[in-house]
């Protein structure tokens, strides 16, 4: 007993000094090591470094990098790279009065961290900027035996943030394992630095940029993927789908699935008018997997479901549907919630309509069937808003309100009279002002038919037609009051004076009207 007791004390001692040995490396000790390297990021040897040099060093992934770039058998790909700042989703949101959507996880790495210690070396961070490295847990599923929709923690992207400054940094993965990506936003972004950032000796997952890489590059990527979840990015919009997905339904098709999102994109950018007035933002959206619901949008941009039963991944994953019938009207439906202009046409019932005026434009732009065309909504709504004497926010079919706006395209658009009537109204939106009494522009409020009329008056202004008998017959200047239930309570209170003053400055402007009615209107 006496001798096991010696023996095991002289292993114990043996363990904690010999050399390169280190359960908790220092950041002192690696920054010790890192003297054999020409770069402040190890991107290179100092000449002169010999075999003898690397073996004195302490910390053992240090050695091993330094090893294997002294005999040439190290790969930066991936491992080491710069990084630009992005304009912040929260600043871009204010800019575009569109809150916010646009993705938080832009700068993708392709590098997985397994749980664990990492070494992350970090270069030319300016002074009072802030940077950070995140792992999303792209895996994250509800609690064993509780409904997936009903997840008591939420259906959002659960995240490990680090901080990052110039220099070593010691990255303890315990939560999860998962992708990294750079957290770099500004306010201004022209103003930051370019960093640089090196994964030490990390696991390389990869990433396709449709900018940067073939297609047979997407399917080495596909084949190598260390990770369950493979990164992609085009122009307007950046993937997180499981690489079976990807294997399964677009494995030679990689460019053309990008390709095909960044068009749906690109179209709702156009009928925004981002496009015409100089606007696209360098931001993309992000469109990711989940195990909690079919299909939504939230903070950070859009999700779709990657299990059965209720999965979207063959609907989404798939290039050639994804343009086509329901699978093209679900992503550009949730890419619509994105883009709504709060509140000047996102008021309190409109949750559920205006996001549908883009999806509208972007499906048919592709050639499918109108939908409304399709379910017979134009009658549907004639019939119980025109006919029945109400408001459009008082029909429950959301379809059926989205009728008249539509309307306004097929007039305008349509026939010809004003192709960049929505184009050209989006932007006069994003240079208004909020309205007396709203607060942060979170949906109209209570202001619900003030915005309305704004919409109407506008509406009028922008393509030099007077659409009072229009917007009369659909209810628009419908006196009363009535709550709207759409994602929260919206009060309607509309009043005969406000209609008065409204429908007199429509008159002032002294606009010739519609020689069709356009609520006849139909594709």
């Amino acid at each position: 007993m006496r001798l096991f007791s010696k023996v095991w004390l002289t292993c114990i001692i043996f363990c904690i000094s010999f050399p390169g040995y280190s359960s908790e490396p220092t950041i002192r000790e690696i920054e010790q090591d890192l003297k054999v390297f020409s770069t402040p990021i190890a991107s290179s040897l100092k000449d002169g470094i010999k075999k003898r040099d690397i073996n004195r060093l302490k910390n053992a992934e240090i050695k091993a990098l330094a090893k294997s770039m002294h005999d040439q058998s190290y790969s930066f790909d991936f491992r080491l790279a710069t990084y630009n700042a992005y304009l912040h989703p929260a600043t871009l949101g204010e800019l575009l009065k569109i809150g916010r959507g646009y993705s938080n996880y832009e700068n993708m790495t392709g590098i997985y961290l397994p749980l664990g210690r990492h070494i992350v070396l970090v270069d030319n961070i300016a002074a009072g900027s802030k940077v950070s490295l995140v792992i999303p847990n792209w895996n994250r599923r509800a609690p064993e035996g509780v409904e997936p929709s009903r997840d008591p923690n939420g259906w959002g992207i659960a995240k490990s943030t680090f901080s990052l400054q110039n220099g070593v940094n010691i990255i303890d993965v315990t939560d999860w394992d998962g992708l990294a990506y750079i957290y770099y936003y500004s306010d201004d972004p022209e103003k930051e630095t370019e960093i640089e950032v090196h994964f030490v000796n990390a696991r390389v997952n990869g990433y396709f940029d449709i900018e940067k890489h073939t297609s047979e590059e997407w399917k080495k990527f596909l084949d190598n993927a260390v990770y369950t979840v493979f990164d992609a990015r085009g122009r307007h919009i950046q993937v997180a789908y499981p690489v079976e997905a990807f294997k399964k339904y677009a494995y030679d098709r990689g460019i053309e699935l990008i390709s095909n999102y960044d068009s749906l994109v690109h179209r709702q950018h156009r009928f925004l008018g981002l496009i015409k007035y100089d606007r696209v933002p360098q931001n993309r959206i992000l469109a990711r997997v989940n195990y909690n619901y079919y299909m939504f949008r939230d903070g950070d941009g859009v999700a779709y479901m990657g299990d059965n039963p209720g999965y979207a991944m063959n609907l989404v994953v798939d290039p050639e549907r994804v343009i086509k019938g329901d699978p093209c009207w679900g992503f550009s439906h949730e890419v619509g919630h994105v883009h709504q202009l709060n509140p000047f046409f996102h008021w309190g019932g409109l949750g559920e309509v205006s996001n549908n005026v883009y999806t509208m434009y972007v499906t048919t732009s592709f050639g499918n069937q109108s939908r409304i065309s399709a379910q017979e909504n134009y009658k549907k709504a004639r019939t119980s808003i025109i006919e029945g004497g109400i408001s459009y926010l008082q029909d429950e079919d959301v379809f059926n309100r989205l009728v008249p706006f539509w309307q306004l395209q097929l007039y305008f658009s349509g026939m010809g009279k004003y192709p960049d009537f929505y184009p050209d109204l989006h932007e006069a939106f994003r240079n208004q002002e909020l309205l007396p009494g709203e607060s942060g522009g979170r949906r109209g409020n209570n202001l619900v038919a003030e915005y309305q009329l704004n919409f109407v008056k506008e509406a009028c202004r922008i393509s030099s037609t007077d659409l009072t008998d229009f917007f009369e017959k659909w209810g628009f200047f419908w006196v009363g009051e009535f709550e709207v239930n759409d994602y929260g309570r919206f009060n309607y209170n509309m009043t005969q004076k406000m209609v008065d003053e409204a429908k007199k400055e429509i008159k002032a402007m002294n606009l010739p009207k519609p020689k069709t009615d356009i609520t006849t209107l139909e594709d």
